[in-house]
């Protein structure tokens, strides 16, 4: 029986398992992934705005800080350990090896996945044409036509890095105009060989053995764009399908919680970007997870 389940080892649920150990609740923390720190290990720029610490020159340096700040930390990390069931209303961890975990509290702290196209080829060409980042695959990248699918920030920034290496970048949005911050806009304006099409659709990513070109439409009209590199920067959906039997999300899937971070089930809390949509930032998951917890130990206090 512990004090407190944390559900997700990436800032968010460390921060809430360090606040934890300070604050004397004994708690467990349990990741799905071989390695703690979530959304971190893909992060491939440097991370320059996040205050009290140094610049990391990408997310894996910042993950690794924050690993070696929790050694020795008194709380459980059960790393690799999916859970098959949970009963939010009796705080019950069913585990996918049978062990049942029960708490007094529970903090979800589940985060988010990249947005998917769901469409032919995006899979197959996965590593063969397709990839997660301009910024990580630059060199492989380099000299060949991409195409990058997006209109936010991570899409402008994407186009803008592989332009600096590519002879053509095609950067492809369905909606009527980009939603990037108006910086970016300004360099994609600025710089002749970034190609932007909007109020366009990829339908299908096609190629042999690598990508050769992706299938588009828009409003009466399909064609094909010729391209090497198809970077996909659609976005992010909340990590929150398995508890949306028992909690209250928005529209878009996120987790709605109160100030406290508490969510529609008394005792349960959620942190982090799985229900934050307006500012998924290190620094903000950091600090919701320091206040759910002061909110937790307060409340334990008083029982």
């Amino acid at each position: 029986m512990y004090d407190v389940i944390i559900i997700g080892a990436g800032v968010a649920g460390l921060s809430a398992a360090l606040w934890c150990d300070d604050l004397k609740l004994n708690c467990v923390v349990i990741e799905t992934n071989t390695k703690a720190g979530g959304q971190l290990h893909r992060i491939y720029n440097p991370i320059k705005n996040h205050l009290g610490g140094h610049d990391f020159a990408n997310g894996n340096d910042a993950a690794e800080a924050m690993l070696k700040q929790i050694e020795g930390r008194a709380f459980e990390l059960l790393l690799d350990t999916p859970f098959v069931e949970i009963d939010l209303q009796n705080k019950r961890v069913r585990l996918e090896n049978k062990r049942t975990l029960e708490a007094r509290y529970v903090i979800i702290a589940t985060g988010l996945r990249r947005g998917a196209l769901n469409v032919k080829g995006e899979r197959e060409f996965r590593h063969r044409g397709v990839y997660d980042s301009g910024s990580q695959s630059k060199n492989i990248i380099a000299g060949k036509h991409a195409c990058v699918i997006g209109g936010g920030d991570a899409a402008a920034e994407n186009a803008l890095i592989l332009a600096e290496v590519c002879p053509l970048v095609t950067l492809v949005h369905r909606g009527e105009s980009l939603r990037a911050r108006g910086e970016f806009i300004e360099r994609i304006n600025r710089t002749t060989h970034i190609e932007t099409l909007f109020n366009t659709t990829v339908t299908e990513i096609c190629g042999k053995e690598i990508v050769d070109r992706v299938r588009v439409e828009t409003p009466g009209k399909e064609f094909e764009i010729k391209t090497q590199a198809v970077v996909i920067r659609i976005g992010y959906q909340p990590n929150s399908d398995e508890f949306a039997a028992q909690l209250e999300r928005d529209a878009q899937g996120y987790i709605s919680v109160s100030s406290e971070h508490e969510t529609s089930v008394r005792d349960v809390f959620a942190i982090g970007d799985v229900s934050n949509p307006l500012a998924p930032t290190i620094s903000g998951a950091i600090g919701a997870g320091a206040t759910a917890t002061k909110v937790i130990e307060a409340r334990s206090r008083k029982s």
